[in-house]
């Protein structure tokens, strides 16, 4: 079966075609792209991590309108939605589940300590996005606790004039509404709207999104808006200011959920707001030192009778107020990065209670490619919990120019993922209990890989392996008690990973290029505990095939994005995703079609995803002078 599906995906290409580490204008482009760390800014062909980005470019001609749906298609990423269009969405990276991998806007973690299910709770439009960064593999050195699998950066649009923008955008699998959700059938809408004004010592841009769907089966409905700003005012040649601020407010049908059958009529509210004020001074020719305050909100109602709030409701507020600083210092030979951060987490709950913890972290990096043909980067973070004491992550990368085409690389580093508060306290009796007394999860990942580049081609292929002791999990004896998390053990992964690309113009706004990738891994648990019944387990993917291709003839731009998983559980699914658009001047006008073969499969929970659904979209920009 899976042999069969891959041939279905590989025949949708053309097969003299090879694909690209990332969809980029031309090569040369994402070769100079900086990679944007906290402390460090790499270009990517000199970085010894595994790193894919996603340009403004692939935002706009993938077949998708949000973050989590343009995630799908990164190798290496397992996007579980519970609610379909983007309503409630888990990331995995590597095999790693939605606790173990870190979500940042500008490097501003968006972390929840009530629960990894609201990382991607992101209120940016993908119109504000400049790209997209993914790192694989432990990020405790670059950015602190949480990044155990993997980190995921969203970098923002830098303003560069007076613009005004809207995007209105509506699908449906044009089947009727059966159920009681309404009548007619079954859709979606959208629209968004922003601006941008640039002077010469500060910018500014403001979004809204606006969407309502009526679901795709019964009590699947969703209201959902978003407002975002920013901007950057330079305060002279070598300081500068940022603010971000961004609220979102989701209201959906949580059918199926968390506790299928019996929670056919849940609903949930979530609420967040996140702000951050920071600023970069260039004080000498080769000191920079980058300061940055962040508070993050949020607010999630779980309802599990929504006609009736008197039982069965959950409410979580939490409070994260994080402040950082960081510094680079260049020095004749080699760089070196320093930074410390503090971050206060706090809840109040229905369920969990009243809890909060601080976290004290600091940062050391040294970077240099003195030695000839090599980069080598190492360093540490070193941490301190109030729950969990002194611990250090060390970390090496390195790499090998063989010639001006080949790179080998190799690192090695640790990482770690503080228990949420939900992990620790919950108090969901008779279904689940948290457990105080559970140890931090930890990881040590090794890896290795070849990489090539020449004129329109690339090609990666590399190996990686992944011990996490203290593998929390929920598990139970029998049926007569409560879930109840645990530090199950180790968790073992072997993973293998390659892509192939060829990006061809071969006339003035005219190119193709293809992507293929594939991801495999092998995960086991290993541990000692007497249980009948484990909730989450290994779920993680073990094939993760991908084929896209763009192709752009002068206005026309068709895309067509193709997966196929199989995961540990041997359940597999294919999906193939198509867009075909036409750009003339400030107008886009794009038609997707997503589940072309009307594939029937699940992500996560008891959620069926959305059958064959067509969606219709028109951009339109207006530059202002």
């Amino acid at each position: 079966m899976l042999t069969k599906k891959l041939l279905l995906a590989a025949s949708l290409l053309p097969s003299v075609l090879l694909a690209q580490n990332s969809l980029t204008d031309t090569t040369t482009t994402i070769n100079e792209v900086l990679i944007q760390e906290n402390r460090f800014q790499i270009p990517f062909n000199q970085h010894s991590r595994n790193i894919h980005v996603l340009t403004q470019k692939d935002l706009q001609h993938l077949p998708s309108v949000s973050i989590a749906e343009v995630l799908r298609y990164v190798p290496g990423l397992d996007i579980r939605q519970r609610g379909p269009f983007g309503t409630q969405a888990d990331i995995g990276i590597d095999g790693g589940s939605f606790e173990q991998s870190l979500v940042l806007i500008n490097g501003i973690k968006l972390s929840d300590p009530q629960t990894g299910h609201h990382m991607l709770n992101i209120p940016i439009p993908t119109e504000a996005i400049e790209r997209i960064e993914i790192l694989r593999g432990p990020t405790s050195r670059i950015y602190g606790i949480n990044g155990l699998t993997g980190a995921i950066n969203i970098v923002t649009k830098q303003v560069e004039g007076n613009s005004l923008f809207a995007h209105l955008y509506t699908g449906s699998n044009f089947k009727s509404v059966e159920e009681s959700d309404g009548d007619g059938i079954y859709y979606g809408t959208g629209v968004q709207v922003g601006g941008t004004f640039a002077k010469d010592s500060h910018q500014h841009q403001v979004y809204f999104t606006k969407e309502h769907s009526n679901g795709q089966r019964f009590n699947s409905a969703s209201d959902n808006e978003k407002i975002h700003y920013q901007n950057s005012i330079q305060l002279n040649g070598s300081n500068k200011i940022q603010m971000l601020a961004g609220y979102i407010h989701n209201q959906f049908g949580a059918n199926g959920f968390y506790a299928a059958p019996g929670d056919i009529n849940s609903e949930e509210i979530v609420e967040t707001f996140l702000g951050s004020i920071s600023s970069q001074h260039q004080l000498s020719d080769t000191w920079y030192l980058n300061p940055r305050i962040n508070y993050r909100y949020n607010e999630d109602d779980y309802r599990y009778f929504k006609d009736d709030l008197s039982k069965g409701r959950s409410q979580h507020y939490t409070h994260t107020l994080s402040t950082e600083l960081h510094a680079h210092k260049q020095f004749k030979y080699f760089g070196m990065g320093l930074g410390v951060e503090n971050r206060m987490e706090k809840i109040n709950s229905s369920n969990i209670g009243d809890h909060d913890r601080n976290n004290l972290g600091f940062f050391t990096e040294f970077r240099t490619d003195y030695f000839k043909q090599f980069i080598i980067s190492l360093g540490a973070y070193v941490n301190y919990n109030t729950d969990y004491d002194w611990q250090v992550f060390p970390g090496l990368d390195v790499s090998y120019l063989i010639d001006d085409n080949w790179k080998v690389s190799a690192s090695s580093g640790a990482s770690q993922r503080i228990p949420s508060f939900t992990d620790l306290y919950l108090n969901q009796r008779p279904g689940n209990i948290g457990n105080p007394n559970l140890k931090s999860e930890q990881a040590w990942q090794h890896e290795m890989s070849l990489s090539y580049h020449k004129g329109y081609f690339t090609a990666k292929a590399g190996y990686f392996y992944r011990d996490i002791s203290n593998f929390i999990d929920w598990v139970r004896s029998s049926t007569d008690v409560p879930f109840q998390a645990q530090n199950l053990g180790e968790n073992k992964t072997n993973g293998v990973f390659t892509s192939l690309g060829m990006h061809y113009p071969f006339a003035e706004q005219k190119s193709v290029q293809v992507n293929l990738a594939y991801t495999y891994l092998d995960p086991s648990i290993v541990n000692n505990m007497d249980y009948t019944t484990i909730k989450y387990g290994i779920q993680s993917l073990k094939h993760q095939f991908q084929a896209n291709a763009i192709v752009q003839l002068g206005p026309w731009v068709m895309s067509s994005a193709n997966r196929l998983l199989e995961r540990v559980s041997s359940n597999s699914y294919f999906i193939s995703d198509a867009r075909i658009g036409f750009n003339r001047k400030n107008l886009n006008i794009y038609l997707d079609v997503q589940n072309i073969f009307d594939a029937e499969y699940i992500e996560v929970g008891a959620v069926p995803m959305p059958t064959r659904w067509s969606s219709l979209g028109i951009k339109y920009q207006l530059q202002l002078k």
